[in-house]
């Protein structure tokens, strides 16, 4: 009979065998009768809209189940759930690509994905699964969004929104990444549509806020802040010479220099332009206004290309002075940020000085360095000052300067101290048809009316023509059985809203649903809302460190304020893990970059690749991938069980030298894990192994082993089960307890000190470490290194510093 200790380690075979015991006992499955404290760590759900998964994927996956496995050693109930983010964009782009039905599309592609996750060996609890295109789920997305159109959070609006011409939709601003659609990469242009909004201004003070509390990357934190963009400033209002009616708003973070506005600027696309433009100017207008729609935001703000703008023909009248200001276009200004209109003051502000000089407008300098005008007035000046050409203020400095022209403005009911947000509401709508139908019904005579909560869901009705229709509406448009309503409120002929939510609907709230997946009357239970959330750690890239984690924190404060939860931010605790590339790039299909990772499972099983996956390089920076390092990996796995199976038979009695290197392993393994420095955490287990086998011909403890059998279980969970089994339990290794120290271990008997001779080191040697200066001393006069640069010379001083140095004075 062969003994464990000759046998050889055959991963695929161990793997094949655990991952069956799993799936037969269901270990993977949370106990909501746990009387452990509950733990929830959180997957961002991937978008099933691909031919599968590679290596680069498997790494956030890794990451986040030896997180669970871990916290799961150390005695808490985790919930590790997973889902598909399958509504939206990405999922009927790909559709779209290949000809099958999104529907269809969508479900292969789950099941593939579902498949490989399986093949990570991840503890999900698939009881929990879940998918954003069920109707069992939607009918809650749709209920939320009934919740904000009654409480005023969801509108309709006529407004330029972005157009991305390939998908055929509109985008929130977010979705647009330097000029460009973030999911097909084709510039983005501008095109004026009704547009279903979420009011998320309405909470950026909130949403500003409470971040600051958060454990989050300071990169994730800065970049919300900076998208959030609040400002301080005045609204100023100008009234437009011979237009009684209209006027014109301003946001400006420099109230101090208005003195020195000379003219204003609109937006091209300023609701006001066709409203002001006098006859003889139309037709430029028009021409300049059709030019600049065509054109990204991001290469209208080009800050060095030449400035272009048209004069309406109309004026603006000075708030303070009364004198009045020609009004232009320029596409410079855009109205996505502030009101879409500015004053210029050419002698304060880069862009405005350029559009000044280049069509030879006023230019009047109000702050100075020292006080005294300019020696010509056509200058520009960006710096601290005081007030100058500004009436009784002159000689005020900036910032007194800026609160007396509110002052001034309040008086005259012309503006108001506010404060201003670089963020806009949501856009959330597309005129697409692989969504969420928006619960909304249009009245001729009750107007935009939401469908009856006991009438969610409203249905995605099927059909065999989904392509975008490219002219703004929806698909759903053309089919009149969808189409033709009738109003809840009067009883009379109606039409359904066709528009559908954007792919983040679903994603925005997905995170609550898990702790009660099945809940057919509510989108869940409170109380158990309340018990695991919020997640306490969330893993996800940071390409969604606006876009998700905003629309997620927004959700939930409103969710909040409804009533449903008791707390007010999703996520404590937040991960973000790096790409894995090769050849320098981020791995993509189209770049023919992409390792799959089926074909390193075959070679060398799926703990070998967990493993390198994290010792790549630290979670949160990018790593190259490098097939030798996983070989490197492999052979390591069957290294650690020929160490732990030659001593299961039969294993040696404990003693000192072995506990010492025991204590150690586990709190310096311990302290990596809580620092999730978890590629040093492997390392860890490398230079344990290296050390033991320095301890191997007197063989290796039993508790060695158990311990070797549980720490490794989080990063490699099959060879962990094994080792387990091999020592005689029959129950999951998971259903042990993560091992302490002991910290009497970790204080070194001796150590090594430096010998100087007149300041400089000749030699190190060993003493104990609680040794007296005088023993030190001797064993460093000992020493046969020292006792040549002794040798003829006389000691005149002799300096003991315990543990770290000997120096010896002499002449």
């Amino acid at each position: 009979m062969t003994s464990q200790s000759e046998r050889d380690y055959q991963p695929t075979e161990v793997e094949k065998k655990w991952k069956a015991r799993w799936q037969e006992h269901g270990g993977d499955k949370v106990r909501e009768d746990s009387t452990r404290t509950k733990y929830y760590c959180l997957d961002m759900f991937p978008y099933p809209s691909g031919a599968g998964l590679h290596v680069g994927h498997w790494r956030g996956y890794t990451i986040s189940d030896v997180w669970s496995r871990y916290k799961t050693l150390q005695g808490y109930e985790v919930l590790h759930p997973m889902g598909w983010d399958a509504f939206g964009l990405p999922a009927e782009n790909y559709a779209i690509q290949t000809g099958i039905h999104p529907a269809i599309s969508t479900a292969q592609n789950v099941a593939n994905f579902k498949r490989q996750l399986a093949d990570i060996g991840a503890m999900y609890d698939w009881d929990r699964e879940i998918n954003t295109s069920d109707p069992s789920y939607y009918k809650w997305t749709q209920y939320f969004f009934v919740q904000m159109f009654k409480r005023g959070l969801a509108y309709r609006k006529k407004m330029p929104i972005n157009w991305c011409p390939s998908c055929k939709t509109g985008l929130a601003n977010e979705e647009v990444v330097d000029g460009k659609c973030d999911r097909c990469g084709t510039e983005v242009t501008k095109r004026e549509m009704d547009q279903w909004m979420l009011r998320i201004t309405a909470y950026a003070d909130r949403l500003l806020e409470d971040l600051k509390d958060l454990d989050w990357p300071d990169k994730v934190k800065r970049m919300q802040t900076a998208w959030i963009g609040r400002s301080e400033g005045a609204r100023i209002v100008f009234d437009i010479d011979g237009k009684p009616d209209a006027q014109i708003e301003v946001f400006s973070t420099r109230p101090d220099t208005l003195y020195g506005a000379t003219y204003m600027v609109l937006a091209p696309e300023h609701p006001l332009v066709e409203a002001i433009t006098t006859a003889d100017k139309r037709a430029a207008v028009d021409l300049y206004v059709s030019e600049a729609l065509k054109k990204s935001a991001i290469a209208r703000q080009i800050v060095d290309k030449t400035k272009t703008g048209e004069f309406t023909g109309a004026y603006a009248v000075h708030p303070l002075t009364g004198a009045k200001m020609p009004i232009w276009i320029a596409d410079y200004v855009l109205m996505d940020y502030g009101t879409g209109a500015i004053m210029a003051v050419p002698a304060h502000d880069e862009r405005d000085f350029e559009f000044a000089e280049a069509f030879n407008l006023p230019i009047v300098q109000v702050v100075a360095p020292d006080g005294q005008a300019p020696d010509h007035e056509r200058t520009l000046y960006t710096g601290p000052g005081t007030l100058i050409n500004s009436e009784d203020l002159n000689g005020l400095d900036v910032e007194a300067g800026k609160r007396a022209i509110v002052v001034k403005l309040e008086k005259l009911d012309r503006g108001e101290a506010t404060v201003s947000y670089r963020m806009r509401d949501w856009v959330f709508a597309r005129q697409r048809y692989w969504g969420e139908p928006i619960p909304i019904i249009h009245c001729p005579t009750c107007g935009a009316v939401p469908v009856p909560e006991d009438q969610l869901p409203v249905l995605l009705p099927e059909v065999e023509r989904y392509e975008p229709t490219g002219t703004g509406e929806s698909p759903l448009a053309a089919i009149e059985s969808f189409v033709h309503t009738t109003c809840p409120e009067c009883g009379g002929p109606a039409r359904r809203e066709t528009d559908t939510m954007p792919q983040w609907a679903g994603s925005s709230w997905y995170f609550l649903r898990y702790p009660d997946p099945k809940n057919d009357e509510a989108p869940f239970s409170r109380e158990k809302a309340n018990e695991w959330l919020p997640v306490d750690m969330y893993i996800g890239g940071v390409e969604h460190a606006v876009l998700h984690l905003l629309y997620a924190r927004f959700f939930t404060k409103v969710i909040y304020d409804i009533g449903l939860i008791d707390f007010v931010e999703p996520f404590k605790q937040l991960f973000n893990q790096g790409m894995v590339t090769l050849n320098g790039a981020k791995m993509s299909k189209s770049k023919g970059n992409v390792v799959n990772p089926d074909d390193m499972t075959t070679l060398h099983g799926v703990d070998a690749l967990r493993m390198y996956e994290l010792f790549v390089g630290p979670p949160e920076d990018d790593a190259e991938w490098n097939t030798n390092g996983l070989e490197g990996v492999s052979r390591f796995l069957h290294r650690l069980y020929r160490t732990a199976a030659a001593n299961i038979d039969q294993p040696a009695p404990t003693r000192p030298a072995l506990e010492k290197l025991r204590h150690r392993f586990i709190a310096t393994l311990s302290e990596r894990m809580e620092s999730f420095r978890l590629n040093t955490a492997v390392s860890a287990f490398m230079e344990y192994i290296n050390a033991l086998s320095a301890e191997s011909e007197a063989g290796i403890d039993r508790e060695t082993i158990e311990t070797l059998a549980v720490t490794i279980a989080p990063f490699a969970p099959h060879l962990g089960e094994e080792l387990w089994s091999l020592l005689g339990y029959t129950e999951s290794v998971f259903t042990a307890t993560w091992p302490t120290y002991d910290g009497k271990w970790l204080v070194d008997d001796e150590v090594d000190i430096a010998v100087q001779v007149n300041g400089r080191v000749r030699a190190h040697i060993t003493v104990a470490a609680d040794a007296a200066a005088d023993t030190a001393i001797a064993s460093a006069k000992a020493d046969s290194e020292i006792a040549g640069w002794l040798a003829d010379k006389q000691v005149v001083k002799e300096i003991y510093v315990p543990g770290r140095l000997v120096n010896l004075v002499v002449k």
